[in-house]
């Protein structure tokens, strides 16, 4: 039997053991502030109920102790009647009697409330402790959730970044960015070169151009002159 329990305990450990690794430590710690919220109802009610039977055997201490008075006063009236000769004395001994146990009844029940009404106070005493202990808490445990939580988030961003960080290929980025140096260094030299054919075939066009001379000047030239014989106006040698 003993063996059996021993059994049942190492496998309830083990399944304790693997909750722990499998649940979220949020989702657990908002189901216990659940937990703590509604044993604070319970015990809530649990303290109206006894104080209403407090304030029950309060309200039976005062009825007790009047109605306890009044026999009394009755009974002290009945034998102030038989003094006065307005009732048999017998009679009225009998009726006093009578009045007396019913007073000693009364406080019997009167002492009964009174215990029972100072029990009852004590445990509303006792309830109102545990209410504030629950509260107090709940509040610790609403705090560190915030905590927790806030926490969490930042570990789980820290983890996405460095899993980011982790999975860029430092190596690879580097070498890609000397094979674009590369790429525009080869660029840049090969417009250099395209301008500098460029301004050869130009300073080439240049020269022909000033070794025949501008044509257009020449004709105009020739037709001035040409202009001036036909007007006369060469100048005789």
């Amino acid at each position: 039997m003993n063996f059996f329990k021993r059994l049942f305990k190492i496998g309830q450990a083990e399944a304790h053991s693997a909750l722990d690794k499998l649940e979220d430590p949020i989702k657990l710690t908002e189901q216990g502030i659940r937990d703590l919220k509604q044993d604070l109802n319970k015990s809530l009610q649990a303290v109206a109920e006894v104080k209403a039977l407090a304030i029950r055997a309060k309200n039976d201490v005062e009825t007790y102790s009047e109605k306890a008075k009044d026999y009394e006063r009755k009974a002290m009236l009945l034998l102030q009647k038989a003094q006065k000769g307005e009732l048999d004395v017998a009679e009225a001994e009998r009726l006093a009697t009578e009045a007396l146990a019913r007073k000693e009844e009364q406080t019997v029940l009167l002492n009964q409330s009174q215990s029972n009404k100072e029990n009852f106070e004590g445990k509303v005493e006792q309830l109102n402790k545990n209410v504030a202990t629950i509260k107090s808490n709940i509040s610790k445990w609403e705090n560190e959730l915030k905590t927790l939580k806030a926490r969490v988030k930042v570990s789980e961003a820290t983890k996405k970044l460095n899993k980011q960080m982790s999975n860029i290929d430092s190596t690879g980025t580097v070498s890609m960015l000397e094979k674009m140096k590369d790429k525009v260094a080869q660029e840049e030299a090969l417009a250099e070169s395209y301008g500098e054919i460029a301004n050869e075939s130009k300073s080439l066009d240049d020269d022909i151009e000033a070794a025949i001379g501008d044509s257009s000047q020449t004709k105009a030239a020739s037709d001035l002159e040409a202009l001036k014989a036909k007007m006369g106006l060469n100048n005789p040698e």
